[in-house]
């Protein structure tokens, strides 16, 4: 591959089976190492949080559990469309087709936005689906969690291969070897810092610097006088909106989402803005700003029984790649993402996917 700012996908295949390591379990992750096990590659899947699901994690409460990433997705892709029958009714549309837009005081836009594609959850949480794809993987023992890349060098004991070093959750180090390939599936600026503090510098490195992902604080909330469909109600008819308020863009009902807790929990996005601005902030700040500015849009002045945010520092693409993934067979190292394409759970899944038909 010849060095530019934005090297095109490689189409050449190498022959016989390979050894790849993928780095991070998300989507893009799981969707390249599953395609590349189905090849007949041997692959080690390196996940640092305790399961896969990257930013589909769920957190779970005494209250019910938050979609604390990603809301939903879209079904625009045919083979990502071919990829979900393989798990019949994990999928679930949800009722929230038509997204509600809201003024800084909270009003309904005058326009309301037509009935739009659908929405879809994954069922009992959005991790599910990731981790439904993952479970073979994880069964061959080819998924190893509580695990974070550190280094990445040249294998010593095998010209032209790879190996990580690893740390484990209870400190304890490791050094994986052996590797033809490695593909990370991280969001873009950790992938720039691991080469960058590695000293490896494959030709795609660079367009790296073009991509621009937003951080985004979560704010969730549950108010267990609330049960729905029961007769006690709060705030407004709608399940999900987005927002011109200076602080929030998202919100949704997670008890209207199929497969939850009728309890009522809200999730609430704020704005790239507002998060960049705020990104150093003490939780304890942004979770009384975000509580306020979300009775402000939704009228919802009760007390919330449980509250606790979270902040995404690496959440929303604003400046993709422009193309599906970047992969070096020079050097056998790749790195694919929702930001190669856009922000979309499906951008992460072409992305993957088509790393991996590209390197098997």
């Amino acid at each position: 591959m010849t060095s530019h700012r934005r090297p095109a996908p490689s189409s050449s295949s190498p022959s016989g089976p390979r050894r790849y390591a993928v780095v991070g379990a998300g989507m893009a992750g799981v969707a390249c190492a599953r395609t590349l096990a189905q090849a007949g590659h041997e692959v080690l899947l390196v996940e640092q949080q305790p399961h896969a699901g990257g930013r589909t994690a769920s957190l779970d409460t005494a209250y019910g559990s938050f979609d604390a990433g990603a809301q939903y997705f879209t079904v625009r892709d045919e083979r990502f469309d071919q990829a979900l029958a393989t798990v019949p009714g994990l999928a679930r549309r949800w009722s929230a087709s038509t997204v509600r837009v809201l003024d800084a005081a909270g009003r309904v836009a005058a326009a309301a936005p037509p009935p739009g594609e659908a929405h879809w959850v994954a069922t009992p949480t959005m991790d599910a689906l990731v981790q439904a794809w993952a479970q073979p993987l994880d069964a061959d023992g080819r998924l190893l969690t509580h695990t974070r890349v550190t280094h990445i060098e040249r294998d010593p004991m095998r010209a032209g291969a790879w190996q990580l070093r690893t740390e484990a959750l209870d400190g304890g180090t490791r050094t994986l070897a052996g590797f033809d390939g490695v593909v990370f599936a991280l969001p873009a600026p950790q992938t720039q810092a691991l080469l960058a503090a590695c000293d490896v510098a494959p030709d795609w490195a660079e367009a790296l610097a073009d991509v621009q992902i937003a951080p985004c604080w979560t704010l969730l909330l549950a108010f267990a006088q609330a049960v729905r469909p029961g007769l006690v109600t709060l705030g407004p008819q709608w399940n999900a909106a987005r927002s011109t308020h200076h602080r929030v863009a998202w919100l949704a009902r997670e008890s209207s989402k199929p497969g939850r807790s009728q309890i009522e929990r809200w999730t609430v996005q704020a704005s790239p803005e507002w998060s960049r601005e705020h990104l150093q902030d003490e939780p304890a700040r942004v979770r009384a700003k975000l509580t306020r500015a979300f009775a402000e849009l939704t009228g919802i002045h009760a007390a919330p029984t449980h509250a606790q945010v979270r902040c995404w520092p690496h959440a929303q693409t604003q400046s993709p790649l422009g193309q599906p993934f970047v992969w070096d067979e020079a050097t056998g190292l790749g790195a694919c993402g929702d930001w190669c394409l856009g922000h979309r759970l499906e951008d992460a899944f072409v992305s993957g996917l088509s790393l991996a038909l590209a390197a098997a």
